[in-house]
């Protein structure tokens, strides 16, 4: 369990070898159902591949990578408390928390990394304080 959140961290996920960017750290999320906003599915996603309860996250912002014909949302949520993330699913095989501004790196999955600093801009302006 984690105690010393910094608030400038960032959640990051290794991709299993099976799934699309196996091998490469990304942010835990999916695809929505037909029933769900971006909000609902990143709670769904986050839960389903990080074991995070919803109830820990404060949605403040989202974050669009539009693509023309599609679109991937990224859901900015902070919490207070050890949300108690950790492998839930097979489809990652490590999570861990990393300083916001070392996430860059060539690991980093490629259309995550394409839109990093432009998305970790955007994160930064909903923290206190804007760091």
């Amino acid at each position: 369990m984690r105690t010393d959140l910094d608030p400038a961290s960032v959640l990051l996920q290794l991709r299993a070898a099976w799934t699309h960017g196996g091998g490469t750290w990304a942010l835990p999320g999916g695809a929505l159902d037909s029933h769900e906003d971006s909000a609902t599915a990143a709670a769904r996603e986050a839960w389903e591949e990080a074991g995070i309860d919803p109830s820990a996250l404060a949605f403040k912002a989202i974050f669009s990578d539009d693509h023309g014909n599609w679109r991937y949302d990224t859901v900015i949520a902070h919490t207070e408390r050890d949300p108690g993330a950790h492998e839930a699913n097979a489809e990652s095989e490590d999570i861990r928390w990393g300083p916001i501004d070392g996430g860059a790196g060539s690991e980093l999955n490629p259309a995550l990394r394409r839109s990093w600093v432009e998305l970790i801009d955007h994160v930064k302006s909903t923290l206190p304080g804007q760091i």
